[in-house]
């Protein structure tokens, strides 16, 4: 029985044995297809009814599985031949026709060169069908097919949060762009308003409701701006420095708030689906570093099956491997994170402790991501529970607390208390004095030379007074 993509299931019987047990050269048999109908004939043809019954039947044998068509046919035509050996080209399907129908099936080298041959020359042993039909049936049906896997695949899902965190991150780089835009083309004819509104989307709704700057003072924009800062802007929209603009201008800035407004809209909605997709589909690693670093993790691993195949290590440094070669590269001290970086464990932690956590966050991230992506229960208990032991660790790193080893685990190590211990300096003028040193007491040979000086100079005067 051998069951095509032409929308067909036909039946051959083997007329010469002796040929297939030649493996190596079989082949031989099938290059004509006058010498392929003296190896096997056709004895049952039966069509498919549309493509749909088609693809079920190609769907069950992808699958391993026996259709209700293939088991049909089996029961009115191989039953009559009991006592001879079915041919299968896959020996997952053969045990489930042994197991159902008690038939005897065999798979081997010899089968899957018969199968090749038969594959080769169908044209010549089915007549009366057309090679542009059969092709036609041929491509209709992978099409299909194709489909089919793509409908039913389990990864499309990580599809869906990969597209939505890189629109996510896009979106955010056009509203940072369109965002400056607006407040420096605004700020030319109202420049003390960048400085009150620090809120971008407040900015820009404030200038698309009020639009030129003299229109402040009888705008109401109190469901925009809190009371004080309105009243400083319209303080401010008095005795403004910025120029003066035409009505052209002004329409223009409204056009582009309007933009900046309605990208911002919806960027929020993009994010809600975002988070309920990733509770979906990954709820205990969306508890343990929140939706974005999940969804980042996922769409630079690929999907979410390849980041469960990653060790901890590699979850700890994912999205630092520039960094992590060039620092093997050089010898130097290799990062301590990468996207986890901006999970909120890691940056609620000091500088002292990030690569401690971001080591123990990335071991229990690595457990939750397996537990999502192989495990059946969708709970997110196991991710609180992870998350509850590095908050803990998190406040010993923080505490200072250092635990004993031995006894009872639970009391603190005791440790010496430290003291300050400051030595008081006092300032030296004499190291400001660019003066040659000299030391006060003179020694006892030069006041001798002194001495001897001056009883010399006395002897001469007294001989000159003679």
């Amino acid at each position: 029985v051998f069951q095509t993509e032409l929308n067909m299931v036909f039946s051959l019987q083997v007329l010469n044995e002796k040929k297939l047990q030649e493996v190596d050269s079989l082949w031989k048999e099938f290059e004509t297809p006058e010498r392929a109908n003296k190896i096997v004939k056709l004895k049952h043809f039966e069509k498919f009814q549309d493509t749909t019954e088609a693809l079920a039947a190609s769907t069950a044998l992808v699958e391993g599985k026996l259709s209700k068509n293939l088991k049909k046919i089996l029961k009115k035509i191989v039953a009559k031949d009991a006592h001879e050996q079915l041919a299968v080209a896959d020996a997952k399907l053969g045990g489930v026709i042994k197991e159902k129908l008690n038939l005897s099936c065999i798979h081997s080298p010899m089968v899957t060169e018969l199968m090749r041959g038969i594959r080769s020359q169908i044209e010549g042993l089915i007549t009366g069908l057309p090679s542009r039909e059969m092709t036609a049936m041929c491509l209709g049906l992978a099409h299909s097919l194709s489909r089919y896997k793509l409908k039913f695949s389990p990864d499309k899902v990580d599809t869906m949060i990969i597209q939505a965190i890189s629109l996510l991150d896009d979106l955010d780089k056009e509203l940072n762009n369109y965002i400056m835009r607006c407040r420096e083309w605004y700020g030319w004819h109202f420049p003390e308003l960048g400085k009150i509104i620090t809120d971008n989307l407040a900015y820009c709704k404030c200038v698309r409701k009020v639009g030129d700057r003299s229109n402040f003072a009888s705008s109401d924009v109190s469901d925009i701006l809190p009371e004080e800062i309105e009243e400083d802007v319209k303080a401010a929209a008095e005795i403004s420095m910025g120029t003066e603009v035409s009505e052209e201008d002004i329409n223009n800035i409204i056009h582009l708030c309007d933009q900046v407004i309605e990208i911002s809209e919806y960027r929020t909605q993009l994010y809600d689906y975002l988070k309920n997709r990733m509770m979906a589909i990954a709820p205990n690693l969306t508890v343990m570093v929140g939706e974005l670093v999940g969804a980042r993790l996922i769409a630079h691993a690929g999907s979410l099956l390849n980041l469960a195949k990653h060790p901890a290590s590699t979850v700890q440094l994912l999205g630092a491997e520039k960094a992590l070669f060039r620092a093997l590269k050089t010898k130097r001290d290799t990062p301590k994170f990468g996207l986890i970086y901006h999970a909120s464990l890691v940056g609620q932690s000091n500088a002292k402790n990030k690569g401690k956590i971001s080591r123990m966050l990335a071991a229990k991230t690595a457990l939750t991501i397996r537990y999502d992506a192989l495990g059946e229960n969708t709970s997110a208990e196991m991710g609180a529970e992870n998350r509850l032991k590095v908050e803990t660790r998190l406040r010993l790193l923080e505490e200072r607390g250092i635990r004993r080893i031995s006894g009872t685990g639970k009391a603190l190590a005791k440790t010496d208390k430290y003291q300050n211990k400051s030595e008081v300096k006092v300032f030296d003028p004499s190291g400001d004095s660019t003066l040659p040193v000299v030391s006060k007491k003179r020694k006892i040979q030069e006041v001798d030379e002194q001495d001897t000086e001056v009883a010399v100079k006395a002897k001469k005067f007294k001989a000159e007074m003679k």
